[in-house]
């Protein structure tokens, strides 16, 4: 491995817009983990894909609800850096994994909400927090948020407000691990088409129509709209980018 060869985590990286982050992130040269849940043959194809990127990468079974696991799963990162990057640290994460539920705010269950916060803010916070431990100093975290925690559609209170909590949280970690060198960035997409949420946006045309209308670059968005965008935030061209939100929206809402 050349000596200055950066290595990314991403979570949920075997799908959706987690795959095109980890790919958009090798093609800048850097080496990936990608975490997945329960597609291992999915986040497998996915590691072939970089490898064939002429970059590194392995894949790791982690499910960010269960942060009991968190532990047993840096062990695994650990034993990873060693034996297939011949290093004992990492340069940048990417909180990608996550669900959408879709409810109205009266009719959101306990569970739902629970689900929800386990996924899209603990699960995060925790698994940050222990990644510390083996993240370079100098590097950076990517927490991904959504364009809905800045306007509203009905049906993701719950959602939202999990990312917006996880908006609050990123400028906190800035402060904090500043003194680390360590950049921390949200980047939070629009409305994008992918098996997210049940495929909604990509395969209801009403919903799709709906948003391409109130969108400046009308249209929808896709997963190569966002992934180039959190791979640039691990490149030496985004050092002095630090606490800040990246909407990728193509201007929703505006």
């Amino acid at each position: 491995m050349a000596v200055n060869t950066k290595i990314a985590l991403v979570t949920g990286g075997s799908r959706g817009l987690g795959k095109n982050m980890a790919i958009a992130i090798a093609k800048k040269g850097i080496d990936v983990i990608i975490t997945y849940n329960s597609k291992k043959d999915e986040a497998d194809a996915v590691v072939k894909e970089i490898e064939n990127l002429g970059q590194k990468a392995v894949s790791l079974q982690l499910n960010v609800a269960e942060s009991g696991t968190f532990d047993a799963f840096f062990t695994n990162v650990s034993e990873a850096l060693k034996n297939t990057f011949k290093t004992d640290k990492f340069d940048f994460l990417v909180n990608n994994a996550g669900i959408g539920i879709h409810n109205s705010f009266i009719g959101t269950t306990e569970a739902e909400f629970d689900q929800l916060t386990n996924i899209q803010f603990k699960g995060p916070f925790f698994l940050t927090q222990k990644a510390l431990n083996i993240i370079n100093d100098g590097g950076g975290i990517v927490n991904i948020s959504t364009g809905l925690a800045r306007f509203s559609f009905a049906g993701y209170a719950a959602y939202a407000a999990m990312k917006g909590a996880i908006e609050t949280l990123t400028k906190y970690q800035a402060k904090e691990l500043g003194q680390r060198k360590i950049k921390v960035n949200v980047v939070a997409p629009g409305a994008i088409e992918t098996d997210f949420g049940g495929g909604v946006v990509r395969d209801n045309d009403q919903m799709n129509q709906q948003i391409a209308s109130v969108t400046a670059l009308g249209r929808v968005g896709l997963p190569d709209d966002i992934g180039g965008v959190v791979a640039f935030l691990c490149t030496e061209d985004a050092k002095w980018i630090n606490a800040q939100r990246i909407e990728v929206s193509g201007g929703m809402m505006l």
